[in-house]
């Protein structure tokens, strides 16, 4: 998704860096479940719900593509992420108030969401928010921009 997003400013941004980045939240199963960008509220409230009490893995792809040049880097970063368990009540009120009607997972730590979190691993918190900066910085600094 992401190197899609990266190829769609190509020929707008021929001669220039372009950075891009996306996100998926997969609930392991059997079966394996893809938590995508909810879009509506009812079906962000479904995906809490999924999670509630759940350990799932949030995945960052990030792309640093340089159309004229040829060049694309990319970096893939990941999260364990685990929610205590809440009810239904609490899900609905979240999304009613926060509305992450466009994050992966239904969830954001930056805002009120992060009181439905138990537990936090992975290398870099501010992929969860979906740029993970140190990759970011990685390929800037392997291009040379940075």
């Amino acid at each position: 998704m992401a190197r899609g997003k990266a190829r769609s400013l190509a020929e707008r941004h021929p001669e220039r860096w372009i950075l891009a980045a996306d996100q998926i939240a997969v609930l392991p199963g059997p079966p394996r479940r893809l938590l995508d960008k909810p879009g509506h509220p009812e079906v962000a409230v479904e995906h809490l719900m999924a999670l509630s009490g759940r350990t799932h893995d949030l995945t960052t792809g990030v792309v640093l593509l340089h159309p004229a040049r040829g060049r694309e880097h990319h970096a893939i970063d990941q999260q364990r992420l685990t929610l205590r368990a809440f009810d239904r009540q609490e899900a609905e009120t979240y999304v009613r108030r926060h509305r992450p009607l466009e994050c992966a997972g239904s969830h954001r730590i930056e805002d009120a969401g992060i009181k439905l979190f138990e537990r936090i691993e992975g290398q870099d918190y501010t992929g969860i928010m979906g740029l993970p900066l140190l990759a970011v910085a990685r390929l800037l600094r392997e291009v040379g921009v940075l």
